[in-house]
């Protein structure tokens, strides 16, 4: 497999290691999320400590409204972290 296909599988398979553990094991609860965010990203997005926060990037990232990342709104925000993590390293090349 390519890089890239790889990348996929284990986006895939880490969204699911998450979204399995309470409720609808294909969407992600706050806390689910919290818990992503903290072990699979705290590189990038540090720790995120206070519920307002969760609450806030949840309110954000669910399109349907029904308090729950699906994957596909869990893809749009690896797709927003994505882009502003290369416009970082973009930004950050040229110094």
């Amino acid at each position: 497999m390519s890089d890239l296909e790889t990348c996929m599988i284990t986006t895939i398979e880490t969204f699911h290691k998450y979204s399995g553990k309470e409720g609808d094991k294909h969407k992600l609860k706050k806390s689910e999320l919290k818990d992503l965010i903290n072990n699979e990203l705290s590189g990038f997005l540090g720790q995120v400590k206070d519920q307002a926060t969760v609450d806030h990037l949840m309110e954000t990232l669910d399109a349907d409204g029904d308090s729950e990342c699906d994957f596909q709104e869990f893809m749009t925000f690896v797709a927003m972290v994505t882009i502003a993590c290369h416009e970082f390293f973009e930004h950050h090349e040229d110094e």
